[in-house]
């Protein structure tokens, strides 16, 4: 947790530190004090304590064991074999935190989280002028109940199931996990639960959870196993000439890949950092990179390996490597369909202006023809009125 303080707790730590400073150098109090907890064996405990005083207090953490003649024992980051984490900041106040994992039997007991502002606290002819205070919490560590998991595949199905043997206290609920994902949960208390699934294991690997609602809860765990099933991000990718090709492979599927491979057809695998190539991989995920494409050395089918604990699956990706005129075809294709149109109608003009003149002609002609018959037609009735 961060050294400082916000909200009510910062104004219940500048309250207490009000009331300390006032008592005088080498008041020390407990802002928050460790709480008791149940555990299972194999679990981990986690115990925080926050104090404050002035000068800023040290917080140290001691452990008594249920032995009848066992006492108090000083515990350091790194104690039991390094099972033992112990974090501590002074900012403004003191914070510490004890965290203690692959419980065992001989962790229950009583801790103590114990704090001074004394200067002359751990100092080894002197006496403190002031004791430290203490805060304690119990840890109950419980012998882990015997789960019986286990699963069957037929008829399209999966079957899940998990059977707890002897429980310690009442199971008040029954669950099923995924990951964070719930898949189902009850109320019932039987030790027997089940969970189906529709697919095959194949398409539903991972790590599945029962989790018995019991103080503390119990938890078994279902681990479906298959190859890597890979996959190609795309079958088929496309790249322009003097470009990078990206070509990625995944696999979703348990257990994690622990080595990726990359070759082509009839070809050694491709190593990283060698010639253009550059491979990126993860537990689930690889990506080859190619630089500068070239239309002649990069096209053709790339092969995406993968390795688990129970074998081998790899996906191809089919690389086409396009030149750097290709973006242009479908513009000049255009402009040709604009030429040969107009060129059309060109010709389409020129052959047809000839026949257009002489229809002009004929009609220009017709007027005069008609206009001298009729001067002769007027000449002649003059005459028959003389």
């Amino acid at each position: 947790m961060a050294a400082g303080v916000e909200g009510p707790r910062g104004f219940l730590a500048l309250l207490v530190l009000g009331v300390l400073a006032a008592g005088g150098e080498g008041t020390t109090g407990f802002i928050k004090s460790p709480l008791s907890q149940k555990r299972l064996t194999q679990d981990s405990v986690e115990l925080y304590c926050e104090a404050i005083g002035n000068p800023i207090p040290e917080i140290q953490w001691w452990f008594e064991g249920n032995e009848p003649n066992e006492t108090y024992a000083q515990l350091w980051d790194g104690a039991r074999q390094d099972r033992v984490k112990i974090n501590a900041t002074y900012n403004l106040h003191s914070t510490s935190t004890i965290y203690i994992a692959n419980l065992t039997g001989d962790d229950s007991g009583t801790y103590e989280c114990r704090a001074s502002s004394d200067p002359d606290r751990n100092h080894l002819s002197k006496s403190p002028k002031v004791k430290w205070i203490r805060s304690q919490a119990n840890v109950f560590v419980i012998e882990r109940p015997e789960i019986q998991t286990g699963f069957s595949e037929s008829a399209g199905k999966l079957v899940l199931s998990c059977n707890l043997s002897d429980p310690y206290s009442a199971i008040e609920g029954r669950e099923w996990k995924h990951g964070d994902k719930i898949l189902q949960t009850d109320m019932e208390s039987s030790t027997f639960t089940s969970y189906t699934i529709e697919g095959k294991k194949e398409e539903h690997s991972g790590i599945y959870e029962c989790i018995y609602k019991t103080s503390p809860e119990i938890k078994g765990e279902i681990n479906i196993s298959v190859l890597p099933q890979v996959v190609a991000y795309k079958k088929s990718e496309h790249g322009n000439e003097g470009d990078t090709g990206v070509l990625i492979c995944k696999n979703p599927s348990f257990p994690p890949v622990s080595t990726w491979v990359w070759y082509r057809n009839g070809q050694e695998s491709i190593v990283n950092g060698s010639g253009r190539y550059i491979i990126k991989s993860s537990s689930n995920k690889t990506e080859l990179r190619i630089l500068k494409l070239n239309i002649e050395e990069d096209t053709g089918d790339y092969h995406c390996s993968a390795t688990n604990s129970l074998g081998i699956g790899q996906a191809t990706v089919n690389l086409r490597v396009r030149s750097r005129l290709a973006a242009l075809w479908p513009f000049l294709g255009i402009v040709a369909e604009v030429l040969v149109l107009v060129t059309i109608i060109f010709i389409y003009e020129k052959r047809r202006k000839p026949d257009e003149v002489l229809d002009d002609d004929d009609g220009g002609s017709a007027p005069l023809k008609s206009n001298a018959t009729n001067h002769k037609d007027k000449n002649v009735r003059q005459r028959n009125a003389n």
